[in-house]
């Protein structure tokens, strides 16, 4: 008796195209093998018996923060800033090292601390080491996008978990185009931020300080929750996020007592920029990551940020430690005659969106963030699908609608990652590569590779460690 025959391909086409072009039906495995030399380390971290319940513990974790707005505060204030001192994005990185949108951000905001006459002054003082300092931004519990650099007198958003009183912070958003972000430091730029310190920054605290003692502090997570159904995925899409925003605070500020053409002001600022809510988002994400550090034996990733130089990542089960590579140039579409060549590698702390499942993640959700970044609508739904193949679960708040309201994918995994060679996928903007630029572009981009397999190395040396103990 013959049957037909039942094929099934693992890994390369080759066998299967050419049963295939025979009319037989062939079905096919998508597979590669784990990263090179990562086998050991794998079989370590895999079979460490704390893991499974580690990894859940840190999932919960995040999945169980509310984050709150619950103040806005000069960064002297919210984190301590010094004269002197300055935050920015991605692990850390010194002058020397640093990229030109790093350079020049650092360059205006110096300029607008008054440290130097002009930012063409301010390299001789970042050289010379003298009176001033960096630190990434996360090592104050805060995130700042692109350069995210921070100074003393810009204000920072401030968020809670209302249940463990946690708090992160990021600094307020500067619209696009020629901004400190994208190491713009021209006058219009200084002006602005300047705008933003004395008019922005006192009536946004107002508006959220009255809120807060009325009708309760404005639901950050809810509010990415009713964006995500409205098209928005909360890294290069914050449109309904911002008008939502505004609904929330309006009335106060409003009635906050503030100069009625200042208030005027601030409204048409943050209307008209569509990326104003990108600076709670952030924060947001980052407060529920936080929860889940330090749980020993977790291969969850709590942190992905670049600062233009490098690209790295920190772990739950590996404390504060980064993980880092060479950043990535971004392929996308380009601003005007700009092209690949006028760009930097990748930047900022916004991938912290993506950690937490959104932003790249939650392409599907919002399809048409394509036509800033590239690629397609079947891209997005696939890139969505393809990082559930990598995370630990979903979260059920953040949900994708023309996915059947599949929760988006949450909790990278280090050792997934290691073991299918699929790498998280980035939507982001891109700064030009030389100081004073500003934005050249937008696109998707990845972490290198080869940081996923340091971080499996160090989890595997903890987790022999332990044994040893």
């Amino acid at each position: 008796m013959s049957t037909v025959p039942s094929v099934i391909n693992v890994g390369a086409d080759l066998l299967a195209d050419a049963v295939s072009a025979q009319a037989v039906e062939v079905t096919r495995v998508d597979w590669q093998p784990p990263m090179p030399g990562t086998a050991g380390d794998l079989a370590t971290v895999v079979g460490d018996p704390a893991r499974a319940g580690a990894n859940d513990r840190a999932l919960q974790a995040v999945l169980g923060v509310t984050a709150r707005l619950v103040d806005v505060l000069p960064a002297s204030e919210a984190v301590g800033l010094q004269p002197g001192e300055f935050l920015h994005a991605g692990p850390p990185i010194t002058w020397e090292r640093a990229s030109g949108p790093m350079r020049g951000a650092l360059m205006g905001g110096a300029a607008l601390e008054g440290l130097c006459a002009s930012p063409e002054e301010a390299p001789t003082l970042f050289e010379s080491g003298s009176g001033v300092s960096l630190a990434p931004c996360h090592s104050r519990s805060a995130v700042g996008p692109m350069a995210g650099v921070v100074t003393p007198s810009m204000w920072m958003f401030v968020l809670e978990d209302t249940a463990t009183g946690r708090r992160t912070y990021c600094s307020l958003n500067e619209g696009l185009g020629k901004v400190l972000r994208y190491g713009a430091y021209g006058p219009e730029v200084l002006e602005r931020l300047r705008w933003m310190s004395e008019v922005l920054g006192p009536l946004l605290q107002a508006s959220v300080r009255a809120t807060r003692d009325s009708v309760g502090p404005v639901d950050v997570t809810g509010i990415l929750t009713q964006m995500l159904q409205m098209g928005d995925e909360a890294h290069n899409r914050n449109r309904a996020g911002t008008l939502m925003l505004m609904r929330d605070l309006a009335p106060a500020m409003v009635t906050s007592g503030g100069e009625a053409t200042h208030v005027a002001e601030a409204l048409r600022f943050i209307g008209g920029n569509d990326h104003f809510f990108l600076n709670l988002a952030m924060p947001a994400c980052k407060l529920a990551l936080d929860a889940a550090r330090g749980i020993e034996g977790s291969s969850m990733v709590v942190a992905m940020a670049r600062n233009g130089t490098d690209f790295g990542i920190q772990v739950a089960g590996t404390g504060d430690e980064w993980f880092t590579g060479p950043a990535q140039v971004a392929e996308g579409l380009y601003l005007g005659d700009y092209d690949r060549s006028d760009a930097n590698p990748d930047i900022g702390d916004s991938a912290i969106t993506e950690t937490a499942g959104i932003g790249g993640f939650a392409m599907a959700t919002a399809p048409a963030i394509v036509r800033l970044v590239g690629g397609s609508v079947p891209d997005a739904l696939a890139t969505t699908r393809r990082m559930h193949e990598i995370t630990l679960g979903e979260n059920p708040r953040w949900s994708v609608p023309v996915l059947e309201f599949q929760g988006t994918p949450t909790g990278i995994d280090v050792t997934r990652v290691c073991r299918t060679g699929i790498l998280p996928q980035i939507n982001t903007g891109m700064a030009g590569a030389v100081a004073g630029v500003g934005q050249v572009g937008a696109g998707l981009v990845t972490p290198p590779a080869e940081i996923f397999p340091l971080a499996l190395s160090r989890l595997a040396e903890r987790a022999r460690d332990r044994v040893d103990d």
